[in-house]
């Protein structure tokens, strides 16, 4: 039987990122939606685009991180109200990476926070609805502020070459900017703010464009700027981000989740004496412990080289107890990895598990989930 494969229509209703034109005539085959608008999800292969990623430096279309603007007298108050993180000492240009909690401690989403003035705060989330949910939370609160979606879209270079091409344009602040620190500049004109943030697992800057007129013309930059260290337009890394440890919302991070299954409790101060949303279920959960863990995965069988359509389910015996997460064949471990959510009696290191997939039933053992650990440590050699 010949393999159907399905297509996604290009048209008016779903938005298109200032870098839309770019991708194409650099030959995205594929495409997903991802808040509401399209994203390239393959150019080459996943493997080609991640030994790109690894060895060299790739350049990729994340203007679908939508930013959500927190102005006003309040704002700081009200970015503390939305997450169980401490961010008293998220100071002017510093960025956070945080959860969003609902009032039963459930994770409504994950984000980048970025401190850019006294009274201004940018939410750069996972794909949801997270700007209606923040004025929803404010609209009734007597907050001083303005919530809004601003003109700003990320375009991310990753892997180890990525500081020289980001030195080309930005010179010595692109190498001295910290970790998870982001500063207001511009390159040919073209306003943005330069963030050592991103999605990859490698050494990562994401351009934060001001303007989206421009997105095409600084797309070209970077790649001018790129040519001698073999730059290469990717999609985001299925594989890389595996092997980090680095969680998808939607896939490894449900609303069904808390901070203490996905292992993300550091994110939680439960301490403070500001109030959060979620702030005393979050208590609850963490004195009578959670009942469930998402655990890494080796997984046994034939290569996987596509995530699954589907989660496949985790067996217990004959009685479904979890599920499959993503997972994917890691090049340089040469084996299946990936994630599972399961009862917290069946996350210990060296667990059994079956898994129940396309390919029939696979023998999985739980593991350590970070294989490859993130890159943050700038090398110009």
């Amino acid at each position: 039987m010949k393999k159907f494969t399905p297509y996604i229509s290009i048209g008016s209703r779903v938005r298109k990122s200032p870098y839309f034109e770019s991708t194409k005539r650099c030959g995205a085959k594929a495409f997903s939606i991802y808040n509401h608008m399209y994203m390239p999800t393959l150019y080459t292969s996943v493997v080609d685009e991640y030994w790109s990623m690894v060895n060299d430096v790739v350049m990729i279309d994340v203007g679908v991180e939508r930013q959500i603007e927190i102005k006003g007298a309040d704002a700081h108050k009200l970015v503390q109200f939305i997450t169980p993180r401490d961010v008293s000492t998220c100071d002017l240009g510093k960025c956070y990476y945080i959860l969003l909690t609902g009032e039963d401690g459930g994770i409504v989403n994950d984000a980048v926070l970025l401190r850019l003035s006294e009274d201004q705060f940018w939410v750069s989330p996972g794909d949801g609805d997270v700007l209606l949910w923040i004025q929803g939370i404010a609209i009734n609160s007597g907050m001083d502020v303005e919530i809004f979606e601003p003109d700003v879209s990320p375009l991310q270079m990753g892997g180890p070459k990525s500081p020289h091409v980001m030195r080309e344009l930005f010179g010595d602040l692109a190498i001295d900017l910290g970790y998870y620190r982001a500063e207001q500049t511009e390159v040919n004109g073209i306003p943005l703010v330069l963030g050592r943030t991103g999605w990859s697992g490698e050494i990562s800057y994401e351009l934060y464009l001001q303007d989206g007129t421009r997105g095409n013309e600084l797309w070209e930059l970077i790649e001018s700027a790129g040519e001698k260290y073999n730059i290469k337009p990717a999609a985001p890394q299925l594989i890389r981000s595996i092997e980090g440890g680095i969680l998808s919302y939607a896939s490894d991070i449900s609303r069904q989740d808390n901070p203490f299954t996905i292992g993300l409790d550091r994110l939680v101060n439960l301490d403070s004496e500001d109030d959060f949303i979620g702030k005393e279920a979050l208590k609850k959960i963490k004195a009578e412990g959670t009942k469930r863990k998402l655990v890494g995965i080796f997984l046994d069988g034939d290569q996987i080289n596509s995530p699954p359509e589907h989660l496949w389910t985790v067996m217990d015996g004959d009685v479904p107890v979890g599920h499959v997460t993503r997972c994917i064949h890691s090049p340089r471990l040469e084996r299946n990895i990936g994630f599972a959510n399961v009862p917290a009696e069946n996350s210990q290191i060296g667990t059994q598990l079956k898994i129940d997939s396309p390919q029939g039933v696979l023998n999985a053992t739980v593991c350590e989930n970070s294989w490859f650990p993130a890159e943050i440590k700038i090398s110009l050699d």
